[in-house]
């Protein structure tokens, strides 16, 4: 068994054991601090490309949603941080799907067991994940936004602009009324 095996089984040990991470092997664990990026970028958000499958929905490109409000969120199912999110996504998505919201999850998988399709569809699942979920096995759309983190939370305005970036855990209320906004209703 080599070296980085034994330190993969240990965090997923401790992760199964503790619900932790352990620092120095996962990198969301050394991020305490959330990232914010002021709005005043506006940058055009990248097109989603190099997806090995799509979850929840046909083929999405950012072209087909202008005109809708889009959280891009990058994920792995072994990530406690974004396990942890999850669950302010998702009723995120159930608020405000029908005002004109689309959530893309982009599971990017930081070890090889998380490039399996069926373990994401599991994780799908037991999460309660019904918005579209993009596989990005080779990291091609996370490289197109540049990103870094583990989790990361990407709003883009009706006109195809990240107005809001966000890594880590935490901001759900923030990033609540950043969509209520966009969408011009009461969050």
């Amino acid at each position: 068994m080599t070296l980085k095996l034994l330190a993969v089984s240990a965090a997923l040990i401790g992760i199964t054991v503790t619900g932790a991470v352990i620092p120095g092997i996962c990198d969301e664990a050394a991020r305490a601090t959330p990232v914010v990026t002021a709005a005043a970028s506006q940058q055009t958000a990248p097109d989603f490309t190099g997806i090995t499958n799509w979850f929840n929905s046909k083929p999405l490109s950012l072209s087909d949603l202008r005109g809708k409000v889009v959280l891009v969120d990058f994920w792995t199912y072994g990530c406690v941080n974004c396990v942890n999110t999850l669950p302010h996504v998702t009723d995120l998505y159930a608020k405000y799907k029908d005002r004109g919201l689309v959530v893309v999850g982009v599971h990017t998988p930081e070890f090889p067991f998380e490039r399996s399709a069926a373990n994401v569809q599991a994780a799908l699942k037991r999460h309660g994940i019904t918005y579209p979920v993009a596989q990005d096995n080779d990291s091609r759309t996370w490289n197109a936004y540049s990103n870094q983190y583990w989790p990361a939370q990407y709003i883009i305005d009706q006109s195809g602009k990240i107005v809001f970036q966000h890594a880590g855990e935490g901001r759900y209320d923030e990033i609540d009324r950043t969509v209520a906004k966009l969408l011009n209703v009461s969050s």
